[in-house]
């Protein structure tokens, strides 16, 4: 969850991990700054994907546009406004919680807690490998 990024963000090794076809990615040719800090980023270019968030008795599916980044990230993804807007989603941070409309009531999707810590120490180290001469 990232409520200061103009972008949804997907890895491009894990992009090649779902099994999908690189010639699906459009061009693009326009950076992008402070996902890793102090250098720009150029992405691989851009995919239109389905995105499913809720149980089998309340779902909702929308069509994200993702930039394909070919940089280490302890992330899967990065959902930003887009996806934010699309779903008309309600992040609270404190708890790690997003709740959307669905269908049949709202949807609350859940993270953890240990695990975003393992994944914003890893970013940490990945930015500071980086960033050293």
């Amino acid at each position: 969850m990232d409520s200061e990024s103009s972008l949804n963000l997907l890895n491009a090794e894990n992009y090649d991990a779902m099994g999908l076809s690189r010639a699906a990615i459009r061009p693009s040719s326009a950076p992008f700054h402070d996902v890793i800090p102090g250098l720009q980023a150029v992405p691989l270019g851009l995919v239109n994907l389905p995105v499913t968030f809720g149980g089998r008795a309340n779902f909702r599916t929308e069509m994200l546009t993702f930039e394909i980044a070919d940089f280490p990230s302890a992330y899967h993804a990065i959902l930003g406004r887009p996806c934010y807007a699309k779903f008309m989603t309600v992040p609270n941070y404190t708890y790690l919680k997003l709740k959307m409309p669905g269908p049949h009531g709202v949807i609350t999707i859940g993270g953890d807690l240990q695990q975003a810590h393992l994944c914003e120490r890893e970013n940490y180290d990945i930015a500071t490998a980086t960033s050293q001469p």
